[in-house]
Order: structure tokens, then C-alpha cells, then sequence
């Protein structure tokens, strides 16, 4: 494995070796704590972060490796007028390895053609979030014994939502999975994942934008909140922000044992008196984060893992 830009770009064994390898850290921590002694990870956000960067950098930090970096293109030579592949060739004159988000989509793919080191996207605009999908499927394996034979509820913003786009691209690879998409009109699900992942792995699939109604039948729910940087029309996103909020009432409808996942920030689409709830994941999601990259660094340097 060269580099990690797009789930879609590896095979469902793959995946599985690296979500393998993070279980073996999660089991013995202090095994790994100078597995990349003497390499440097460089984290590259052109676009604000705070669990993507620090993740990336706390699993670094635990492998022993050092770190280097920017939070803010601003505080970069792109604000200079650097382009993205000459900050990228300088970059990987000190890394051994690269994390970059940006919010233009083919980016990171661009990075990965000039570089000499291995390169992760850590989001590229609306397109993807590999990273947050290995961190996804750790949290639904762990959390539910399984990848397959599940009905997925995904909740907000399916139009612009790179998380949501990674995840049922993955998902698609497993038997028995059920998608049921709850988002207003404006911003259901893409026509290009309807047809060319979806339909394409005869995926069973319903629309709704009724959300009490599907909460019943869901196994993971998976929220994401309407993304203010991605739409022209403030109005447009004051009118859709709010449309669906997960309170306590509404968890009463869900099953025992079903799963609330968030990839984090929320702003009100989860109530924070949900999070007493047992079946909210989304804080031991955030620290599976961790470990599946601690995972995926490894496997990007050939360490042993």
C-alpha cells in the first residue's frame, strides 16, 4: 500500500488487515509505543480541525514517531501563493510520511502524484474521508460483533457529507447491509453513490426524510451535521441546519442494542443529554480514531504491526 486517498481504492482484505492490526494495539498499546521510533509524520491542514489533526498526531506521538506540521493554510506558504505540489515536494523533504486535508476534492490525489512519501488524505472538500471510515468500521465492529448483516440509518446531510459517501462505499463490500437515508429534499444522497455503488452492489435502499419513522429499524444510526462551509446560500443552510435533531424522546424509539455514531463536530443535531445514553459511540468512536491510524501508519511505513 503506496498511499491512502480513497476507500474505494482497496480491496475488502485490505481493509480488514488494517482494522486487524488496530484490535492488535487496542490489546497491547505499550507493544507499539516505539514501533515508528525515528520517523516523522507531517500533517498538512489547509482546512480547520480538531479530532482528524490531533488524532493523527496522538497516534504518532504513541508510536514513538515525532510530528511536524501546519493547522491553517494561512500559516503556510500557500498563502503566499505556493502551489500545492511544491509544498508538497518541499514537505517530503523532512516526512517520512504525509496527512493532508483540503478543501478542494482531488487534492490529496494530486499530493500522492508528486510526493515521495506515502500520503493520507485526511479529507479532500465533499469527495472523501478514508480515515474516518476505518475509524467508522472499528467502531461498528467492535460495538456490534460485525461488518455485515446490518441496517445502517444515515441522518443529515448525505449531499455533501464525505463520511457518508466513505462509509457506504466500504459498507458496500459486506453482505446483508440495509441503507436507509434520512436528509431533507436539498440534501439527500448523490446520484453518482445511488447508481454507482449502491445499485451497483444491489444494496437495499430507502429515502426518507420522516426520521421517527426509521429510527425503529436501524441497527447503527450515523448523524452528520449540515456543513455551514459547504453551501453559497446562508439562508439555505439556517433553513436546513436544524431539520434533524436526535434528543432522548427520539432515542426511546430505537432499539437496546442499536448504535449512535457521529464523526464529530456536532453543533445541535445530537442533544447532549444523549450522550448518558449507552448507545451513543461516538466518544469511543473518537478514540478508535486513534488507533486505526496508529494502524494505517504502520502499515504505510512497512513497520511491523
Amino acid at each position: 500500500m503506496e498511499h491512502f486517498i480513497d476507500i474505494k481504492d482497496h480491496s475488502k482484505d485490505e481493509i480488514q488487515q488494517i482494522l486487524d492490526a488496530a484490535m492488535r494495539v487496542i490489546e497491547n498499546p505499550r507493544g507499539y509505543s516505539e514501533a515508528a521510533k525515528g520517523k516523522i509524520l507531517a500533517t498538512l491542514f489547509f482546512e480547520p480541525s480538531t479530532r482528524t489533526r490531533l488524532s493523527f498526531e496522538s497516534a504518532m506521538l504513541s508510536l514513538g514517531g515525532s510530528v511536524l506540521g501546519f493547522s491553517e493554510s494561512a500559516s503556510s506558504s500557500a498563502a503566499k501563493g505556493e502551489s500545492l505540489a511544491d509544498t508538497i515536494k518541499t514537505v517530503a523533504c523532512y516526512a517520512d510520511l504525509i496527512a493532508m486535508r483540503h478543501p478542494k476534492e482531488g487534492a490529496a490525489l494530486l499530493a500522492a502524484g508528486v510526493a515521495e512519501v506515502p500520503v493520507i488524505n485526511a479529507g479532500d472538500g465533499g469527495h472523501a474521508h478514508p480515515t474516518q471510515t476505518l475509524t467508522d468500521l472499528l467502531t461498528i465492529q467492535r460495538e456490534k460483533g460485525r461488518l455485515d448483516n446490518l441496517t445502517v440509518g444515515l441522518c443529515g446531510d448525505l449531499k455533501f457529507g464525505r463520511t457518508v459517501h466513505s462509509l457506504v462505499e466500504a459498507l458496500s463490500h459486506h453482505s446483508g447491509i440495509r441503507i436507509v437515508a434520512i436528509s431533507p429534499q436539498e440534501l439527500r444522497v448523490p446520484e453518482y453513490l445511488k447508481s454507482g455503488v449502491i445499485a451497483k452492489h444491489h444494496m437495499p435502499f430507502l429515502e426518507t426524510d420522516q426520521m421517527e419513522d426509521a429510527l425503529a429499524t436501524v441497527d447503527v444510526l450515523y448523524m452528520t451535521r449540515v456543513q455551514r462551509e459547504r453551501f453559497f446560500n446562508e439562508e439555505d443552510y439556517v433553513r436546513l441546519k436544524d431539520r434533524f435533531i436526535l434528543d432522548t424522546a427520539k432515542m426511546r424509539l430505537m432499539e437496546e442494542d442499536a448504535i449512535v455514531l457521529h464523526p464529530l463536530p456536532r453543533v445541535n443535531e445530537i442533544s447532549v443529554k444523549v450522550d448518558a445514553d449507552p448507545r451513543a459511540a461516538y466518544f469511543r468512536q473518537v478514540k478508535n480514531g486513534k488507533y486505526v491510524r496508529m494502524a494505517l501508519i504502520m502499515k504505510l511505513l512497512e513497520l511491523a504491526g
